[in-house]
């Protein structure tokens, strides 16, 4: 009624029950009828991928697979440009997950139009530039948008006024990919459901990132990322055994934007293989509940609930992050087998409290977890970060520093591996964005313009794609059916 964000913690014996998600056919029984898992978190055309086989045994197809029926290696041909040159996709998202699935394509080469209104601008923009508002132009100073946006031109559209949705229909039309990320209501209260833009463009693959999907008792609910790390599980494992179920802050919208990406290139295929338009639906519940499946798993094959334990993991003894000298130095490490063991204890030095023969098993340390942390503490409490990390990796111990948000993009590694690009934005100044984490042959860089201002590219593209005049332009400025300066 109010549409406010909310939602139950999840866990892998509600989740199985939840009205929503037994509506929706969520989970299925796994192919050797074990336990539940979640199906996969998009359907294309209204239906779900046929059911999954079983995962081999060790060995079970030798024998089986010819080699030679695979094809000759081919030398491989000369960059032609960016991969995705060409597609043309318009982008009617807002807040983090949609703009970050269609951010894959603007970085790998389409030409993404992101659409924004000067009544409402991008939910992301004021939710982040909140240390700017006494600035001019506040509203360019969302670190969040300035990210998830590079590359694609920005323009703004009242839907609410009939000019401007003509506009939007008229951009449908050109479109290869239509994305949108609201409730469906939103959508359909502008008379823009599958039906509705399949008929303006039946080629349009149309992308719906809904918080709960398209049918269902929640349809309507609203929600965002913090409602799906709640709902899905991953909240109630995260935290200490004797506190409250803590949220992740953040991980389920990039995990719905990749999501909704790949299903968006599967559904691609499929028209460019049938000619058809398809339809994409890609709940962010849905994604999310597919990186929680293990408690669900758990649960249904051994009733087992999996609860919080802090920083530590099943299988991995110590695990942890301790305090060095300094203020807010932290080391993180983490020990998977004997072997980084016996290195954890040449690196301490060999201290009395861990000589204890016990301690060389999994089981051993698992029983006195609490002692070894506190032995890890007392000795990385007088060290230096760096000398204390150095000198675990070189005794062969998984260690790190746990690092400041705002520092990482000047770490050596990144800096090596070209993962952060400099961007200058004609409001913010220069400033670092980090970019698909993979590289691609002939290509060095990915950024190539920066995130777009407010109505930036309106006479661009009313000019270039619907082939506006000036004077038609300067209409819809003075009605504010578009416009560059928010309405505040």
């Amino acid at each position: 009624m109010f549409r406010i964000p909310v939602a139950p913690v999840g866990d892998g014996q509600n989740l199985l029950v939840h009205e929503h998600l037994v509506a929706r056919g969520i989970y299925t029984t796994s192919p050797s009828g074990e336990f539940q898992r979640p199906r996969p978190g998009y359907r294309l055309n209204g239906a779900r991928l046929g059911a999954a086989t079983q995962a081999p045994a060790v060995g079970e197809h030798t024998g089986h697979v010819d080699p030679r029926v695979r094809p000759a290696p081919t030398a491989p041909t000369a960059p032609t440009g960016l991969p995705m040159a060409g597609l043309k996709v318009l982008d009617l998202t807002s807040w983090w997950a949609g703009p970050a699935g269609t951010g894959l394509f603007a970085q790998l080469g389409a030409d993404v139009i992101h659409v924004e209104s000067i009544q409402r601008i991008d939910g992301m923009r004021p939710a982040a530039a909140g240390y700017f508002f006494t600035r001019d132009q506040w509203w360019e100073w969302s670190n969040f948008f300035l990210s998830i946006n590079v590359d694609k031109r920005g323009i703004t559209i009242n839907l609410n006024d009939p000019r401007g949705l003509d506009l939007v229909k008229r951009l449908i039309a050109w479109a290869d990919v239509v994305a949108e990320n609201f409730t469906p209501r939103v959508m359909e209260g502008f008379g823009l459901d599958w039906e509705a833009v399949h008929a303006i463009n039946p080629r349009v693959v149309y992308a719906r990132l809904p918080a709960y999907g398209i049918d269902g008792p929640w349809r309507d609910r609203v929600g965002f990322a913090q409602t799906m790390e709640a709902m899905s599980g991953l909240a109630s494992i995260t935290g200490y055994p004797d506190g409250p179920p803590m949220l992740p802050r953040g991980p389920c919208d990039p995990n719905g934007a990749m999501h909704a990406a790949f299903a968006i290139q599967v559904a691609l295929a499929a028209r460019d293989a049938t000619g058809e338009g398809q339809f994409v639906e890609a709940p962010l519940i849905e994604s999310a509940l597919n990186i929680a499946a293990q408690q669900v798993v758990e649960y249904s094959a051994y009733g087992n609930l999996v609860t919080r334990t802090g920083n530590r993991t099943p299988g991995f003894v110590p695990q942890g992050v301790y305090p060095c000298r300094g203020d807010e130095r932290w080391l993180a490490l983490s020990v998977a087998s004997d072997a980084q063991w016996d290195g954890l204890v040449k690196a301490l030095g060999g201290p009395a409290w861990a000589a204890d023969t016990s301690l060389r098993s999994h089981a051993g340390r698992s029983a006195r977890a609490d002692d070894i942390d506190a032995g890890i503490a007392a000795w990385a409490a007088d060290r230096e970060l760096d000398d204390a990390v150095a000198l675990l990796i070189d005794h062969g111990v998984p260690a790190g520093a746990v690092n400041d948000f705002r520092s990482i993009s000047s770490h050596p590694l990144f800096q090596a591996r070209g993962f952060f690009e400099t961007i200058d934005h004609p409001v913010v100044g220069k400033h670092p964005v980090s970019v698909l984490p993979l590289r691609w042959s002939g290509i060095d860089h990915w950024i190539r313009t920066n995130a777009p201002r407010v109505g930036q590219h309106n006479h661009e593209v009313f000019k270039e794609i619907l082939g506006l005049s000036d004077t038609e332009i300067a209409a819809l400025e003075t009605a504010q059916v578009i416009g560059d300066r928010p309405i505040t």
